[in-house]
């Protein structure tokens, strides 16, 4: 459990300044970055079948250890992700923690490329979930409320917008095939649960945005086309690191706001109220 005094911050992008006496695999002056998973035992039952993510003991980073709201830090080794050199700090920190967990969503959701695949929400994670799905391949569609969002879902890719406001986004959805794939980026049950008719035979609603609130959903819904609803949390340092490389040679990037480790207050405000457009980023001194 969360233990304070405790340092916030979990998607830290930095260089290493000194490394531990066993660490073998860094070296002092690497870009690296840090994000949600923040190690694991090695010994559980997952972590013997590579499962790292569903660790026992998985450690959280701004949760077990101090995370980045500040100059130095103590990360396990394990935990670290190196940053391509072409992609700037400021860009990298979001993609490790949003940037990963859609990015691997969508890489290990089964969907091919020229499915169509649609992000609900053009958030904090959707704006990059639609990048990455169309850089991927995918037909892709974007799903906001308010026709004032179709030309930034352009802009980020998509190849077509559903304004939820319009419609039901279900119906638009199975209009344009049913969608092979729905992203559930946005944490709101009630709009989740709407799109599962939007599904194709076989399709997935692929749940990221995690909210507190039930889904509804009733079994005949499910069973007539086989549809699946699942979960998927972000992923281990490799991923990250998977990411971040996709990242830099596709192009795709976070919107951030930047705002000096002084105002780590202003900006956590900005951040909470949902004011931030996409990603608060916290940059340091030199």
């Amino acid at each position: 459990g969360l233990q304070y005094p405790r340092v916030p911050g979990h998607e830290i992008a930095g260089r290493i300044d000194a490394i531990g006496p066993d660490v073998t695999l860094w070296k002092p002056g690497q870009r690296v970055g840090v994000g949600w998973h923040g190690g694991h035992c090695f010994q559980c039952d997952p972590c013997r079948r590579g499962d790292f993510v569903n660790c026992k003991f998985e450690k959280i980073t701004a949760i077990t250890f101090d995370g980045g709201y500040q100059e130095y830090m103590v990360a396990p080794a394990e935990a670290v992700a190196l940053i391509p050199e072409d992609l700037p700090a400021d860009e990298a920190a979001p993609l490790l923690c949003a940037g990963i967990t859609v990015y691997n969503a969508l890489r290990n959701s089964g969907a091919r490329a020229g499915n169509l695949v649609a992000v609900q929400g053009i958030g904090g994670l959707g704006h990059l979930g639609i990048q990455y799905a169309r850089q991927m391949g995918f037909r892709t569609v974007a799903i906001g409320r308010g026709a004032d969002k179709k030309s930034l879902a352009h802009k980020l890719g998509a190849h077509e917008y559903l304004d939820t406001n319009a419609g039901p986004p279900a119906e638009a959805l199975q209009k344009l095939g049913g969608a092979d794939l729905v992203l559930a980026t946005a944490p709101d049950s009630k709009s989740m649960s709407a799109l599962i008719d939007g599904l194709g035979p076989n399709g997935t609603l692929m749940v990221v945005g995690a909210g507190f609130e039930s889904l509804t959903v009733t079994p005949l819904q499910l069973i007539s086309g086989r549809k699946t609803i699942r979960g998927w949390a972000s992923g281990t340092a490799k991923d990250s690191q998977d990411t971040l490389e996709f990242s830099a040679f596709s192009g795709v990037r976070p919107m951030i706001e930047r705002y000096p480790l002084e105002k780590a207050a202003e900006a956590y405000n900005q951040m909470i109220t949902g004011k931030a457009r996409f990603r608060v980023v916290l940059t340091m001194g030199k």
